[in-house]
């Protein structure tokens, strides 16, 4: 894992920074932040029990001001971001991968993940490396609370 390192309580704020940056690029037709601007006192209150999970891990790549990270556990790719100024680079590529072997490591047959409907950048790069939408849905915790869908990868 060349360049990554695995994240630690103190790297919440710089989580939720590299979050903002990766949104409002990514993101801004869906969440427009003039008027839903970044909820980032609950997006670091988010990040401070993903990284006391015990079950999941979270790595950053880039240093102290980090450019990607994922978040994963037993059986889902929970959180994948690249900092705008990195787009192209092969590192949501390197971290979707990371996450997937960490995941069939674990014993897992099958990963799962949500992504956001609207957001074809990502659902571009998981249906590249083989992941296959499903039917499912659901609202994102997020105003506007767009639709989140469902992506599997068989690990076996």
């Amino acid at each position: 894992m060349t360049g990554w390192r695995r994240a630690t309580d103190a790297d919440a704020p710089a989580l939720t920074e590299l979050e903002r940056a990766a949104n409002l690029a990514a993101l801004g037709h869906v969440f427009p932040p003039e008027r839903y601007p970044f909820p980032a006192d609950d997006v670091l209150a988010r990040w401070h029990l993903v990284l006391a999970d015990p079950d999941a891990e979270t790595w950053l790549a880039g240093g102290a001001k980090p450019v990607a990270f994922v978040a994963y556990d037993s059986s889902t790719l929970r959180h994948l971001a690249v900092h705008p100024d990195a787009w192209g680079t092969g590192l949501a590529r390197a971290a979707a991968e990371m996450a997937t072997a960490a995941i069939r490591g674990r014993g897992a047959d099958l990963a799962e993940l949500w992504c956001l409907v609207d957001n074809t950048r990502a659902r571009g790069l998981y249906e590249h490396l083989g992941w296959v939408a499903t039917a499912d849905r659901q609202e994102a915790p997020w105003a506007p609370h767009p639709a989140e869908m469902r992506y599997t990868l068989k690990l076996s």
